[in-house]
């Protein structure tokens, strides 16, 4: 106990100065969010992956809070992940090796022994949509740290309901550093999660949920991760109406998801996050709540509905999508002339 609460100091503290002193380097080196209002340095996930390794892994050394089976394995696919993630803050992968990445990274921490083969199939399917899905709630200031730690949290509640002591010290540990990376990324946030942070921080929270249901029935298992990540599963959900009505690609990032159009209701950007870090909040507790038996599965019902509701409601709500690059065809046509006259 008295370790939990030091070691969750330490990554808090850790993080919070770690995180300011990337910001210049970030600035320096051009590791910048540029589709925001303004340039955001994106070394904040970087933080968040080093301070949580360093903490969780010091007490694995010490022998003071070992990780426990497999968790150990499930940090470092983690922070393989985050590494993904940071050569694509700074060269810009592609999607498709992202998903590809964090698919096998996926693969190699799924409890084949507990979930059986198909069961892990699933399992990896649903970490590599909660990876991706968390990396589309960093599209507001404060908003994936805020959801990631009330998440983490919910997650830590039912590692220790499984008496899986290691998983619920590393979850605490997470969710400290994130607290630690948002005291810089509350609006107008000076620093970013990046691609690094946001899928470290979906790899890990869902991996960690897998490993609590593991050898559940898929029924109520399903129903508890919903619960976990119902926040991240509305935002794919709305995206994914908005984007296939309008044909856009779905994997390309654009302002229209939850807290962008919360604020064409007229909401702040801190409303914003704080109304949908309260629907977490709520979503998470329920997922808690069925998982130790303090109320019945059908509570996931009234959470699917919640998530339904907003997705159509904030559906209708109208946003301003960028529009594409048109030709200077002034240009083009003086170019043409020089090439005939030439």
């Amino acid at each position: 106990m008295l370790y939990g609460i030091a070691a969750a100091s330490a990554a808090l503290l850790l993080t919070a100065v770690l995180a300011a002193l990337l910001r210049v380097p970030a600035l320096r080196a051009g590791i910048l969010d540029r589709r925001r209002q303004r340039p955001l340095p994106v070394l904040g996930g970087v933080a968040v992956v080093a301070v949580t390794c360093l903490v969780a892994w010091a007490g694995e050394w010490t022998k003071v809070a070992p990780l426990g089976d497999g968790v150990g394995e499930l940090l470092v696919a983690g922070a393989a992940v985050a590494l993904l993630g940071l050569v694509a803050d700074v060269w810009r992968l592609r999607a498709r090796v992202l998903v590809a990445g964090t698919a096998v990274a996926a693969a190699c921490v799924v409890p084949y022994d507990e979930t059986g083969f198909w069961g892990g199939i699933l399992a990896i399917g649903w970490i590599v949509f909660a990876s991706l899905a968390f990396k589309g709630l960093d599209h507001a200031d404060g908003l994936a740290g805020t959801v990631g730690v009330i998440t983490a949290f919910g997650a830590g509640a039912v590692a220790a309901a499984e008496v899986m002591d290691g998983l619920a010290v590393l979850l605490s540990v997470f969710a400290a550093a994130l607290t630690g990376f948002l005291m810089h990324n509350w609006h107008p946030a000076r620093v970013g999660l990046g691609a690094s942070g946001s899928l470290f921080t979906g790899f890990l929270l869902s991996s960690a949920a897998v490993f609590t249901r593991a050898g559940y029935a898929l029924g109520p298992t399903t129903g508890v991760l919903f619960c976990l990540g119902a926040v991240a599963a509305a935002d794919f959900l709305l995206v994914l109406l908005a984007r296939s009505t309008a044909r856009r690609p779905l994997l390309r990032r654009g302002p229209d998801h939850l807290a962008h159009r919360l604020r064409r209701l007229g909401l702040t950007p801190q409303g914003a996050v704080v109304l949908l870090g309260a629907a977490s909040f709520s979503a998470v507790l329920v997922g808690v709540l069925v998982h130790t038996g303090w109320t019945g599965e059908g509570a996931v019902l009234w959470v699917a509905g919640g998530v339904l509701f907003a997705a159509l409601v904030l559906f209708r709500v109208p946003v301003q999508l960028p529009q594409p690059r048109r030709r200077d065809t002034s240009t083009q046509v003086r170019g043409q002339l020089r090439v005939r006259n030439g």
